[in-house]
C-alpha cells in the first residue's frame, strides 16, 4: 500500500470510528438505563458462550456460584489497587459490601442488550486499531497523529477494564463519572487526529479571540454538565435502591441539590451558545463549516432540553435517559470539532470583514 492510500484510509477509518464511538455511547446509555450491566456475567464470552443463550435451559450448571467467585476475585484485586493509590476507605467498602456479590437472575433481554453493547465496543476497538496502523503514514508529516492514535488504542483498553469494574463493583460512584469522562477523552482524541490529518497542510486561520474564548468556555461547560449529569444519575440509582424500585415518579425529587445545579446550568449553556452562534453568524459566511457546525450544535441543545424535561416530568423513561447522554456527547464532539476549525480548517471560507 502506498503512503497516500494509507492516509486516505486513515481519514476514512477515523471518521467511521467517530460514528461508532457515539453509537457505543448510546449503547452504553441503553445498558445503564435498562440495568443490563450484568446481563453477561463473564467476559469476553457470555455465560461461557460466544453467542449468548436465549433460554434459561442453555445456561451452564452452577453459573451463579462460578461467576460470583470470579467477580469477588476481580473486586479484591481492584480493592488492592485502590489501597495503593490511597483510597483505603473505598477499598474496604468494596471488600465489605456483600450486596455487590448477589447474582442476578437470567434475563434474556438484558443479556442480549449487554452483548450487543460488547459487539459495538469490539467493532469500535478494531477500527481504532486499524486507524492506529494507518496513522504511521503520517509519521513524517505530523508525528502527533501517530502518537495520539496509538495512545488512544491503549486508552480504550484501559476503558474496557474500567467498564468491567463499573459493573463488577455495582457502579461505585466516582468510577462511573471517570468512565464517562474517559469516553469523552477517547472521542476527543479520535476527532483531533482526524482533524489533524485533514488540515496538516492547510494554513492557519485568524479568528477573533473572543470567539475562541467563548468556544473554549462552551466545551468546558459541556464537560461540566456531563459530569453533573453522571452524578445525578448516580444519585437517582441511590434513591431507587432506597425506595426498592417503587415510586419512580419521586426519584428525581429526592436527588437533592446536584439535580438543581445540573438543571440551572442548562440556562448558562443556552446563553453561551446563543452568544457564540451570533458571533459566528456575524463573522463567518453562511455556507462555512463553522456555521453548519454551530447550527447542528444548537439543534442538539434544543433536543437535549426537550429530553431533559421528559426526564424530569415523565418519571425518567429509559429511552430518554439513553438519548440524554448521547445528545450531550454529540454536543461536546461538535463543539470540540468547531473549536479545532477556528485554528485551521480543511473547508475554510473567508471570514467576513
Amino acid at each position: 500500500m502506498s503512503k497516500t492510500a494509507n492516509k486516505v484510509r486513515f481519514r476514512k477509518t477515523n471518521l467511521i470510528t467517530i460514528v461508532l464511538l457515539f453509537v457505543l455511547i448510546l449503547a452504553g446509555g441503553v445498558v445503564r438505563s435498562t440495568g443490563s450491566g450484568m446481563g453477561c456475567p463473564d467476559w469476553p464470552k457470555c455465560f461461557g458462550l460466544y453467542i449468548p443463550p436465549t433460554d434459561a435451559s442453555e445456561l451452564p450448571a452452577d453459573y451463579k456460584q462460578s461467576y460470583v467467585a470470579k467477580r469477588e476475585e476481580k473486586n479484591q484485586k481492584f480493592a488492592k489497587t485502590l489501597d495503593l493509590f490511597g483510597y483505603s476507605d473505598l477499598a474496604n467498602r468494596i471488600r465489605q459490601d456483600r450486596s455487590i456479590l448477589v447474582p442476578e437472575e437470567f434475563n434474556v433481554a438484558r443479556t442480549w442488550t449487554e452483548y450487543i453493547n460488547r459487539l459495538i465496543g469490539a467493532l469500535s476497538g478494531l477500527f481504532l486499531l486499524a486507524g492506529a496502523w494507518f496513522s504511521f503514514s503520517y509519521a513524517a508529516d505530523n508525528k502527533w497523529i501517530t502518537i495520539l492514535s496509538v495512545f488512544n488504542v491503549l486508552l480504550v483498553g484501559f476503558q474496557g477494564w474500567l467498564g468491567s469494574i463499573v459493573v463488577s463493583t455495582n457502579l461505585v460512584d466516582w468510577i462511573v463519572t471517570v468512565h464517562m469522562l474517559l469516553a469523552l477523552v477517547i472521542v476527543a482524541l479520535t476527532i483531533y487526529t482526524y482533524h489533524l490529518a485533514k488540515v496538516h497542510d492547510k494554513p492557519f486561520i485568524k479568528t477573533k479571540p473572543i470567539i475562541v474564548i467563548i468556544a473554549i468556555a462552551s466545551v468546558i461547560l459541556s464537560v461540566v454538565q456531563i459530569t453533573f449529569g453522571t452524578e445525578v444519575r448516580e444519585k437517582v440509582d441511590e434513591v431507587a435502591d432506597q425506595l426498592q424500585g417503587a415510586d419512580r415518579n419521586q426519584w428525581v425529587n429526592n436527588v437533592g441539590y446536584i439535580f438543581n445545579i445540573h438543571r440551572d446550568s442548562a440556562l448558562l449553556v443556552i446563553v453561551l451558545n446563543v452568544l457564540l452562534y451570533a458571533l459566528i453568524r456575524r463573522n463567518f459566511n453562511r455556507h462555512s463549516l463553522h456555521q453548519q457546525l454551530m447550527s447542528f450544535i444548537f439543534l442538539m441543545i434544543m433536543l437535549q432540553i426537550g429530553v431533559g424535561i421528559a426526564l424530569s416530568y415523565a418519571a425518567l423513561p429509559p429511552v430518554a435517559q439513553a438519548s440524554h447522554i448521547v445528545l450531550a456527547s454529540l454536543i461536546f464532539g461538535a463543539q470540540f470539532y468547531l473549536l479545532l476549525n477556528f485554528r485551521r480548517s480543511a473547508k475554510y471560507t473567508e471570514v467576513r470583514k
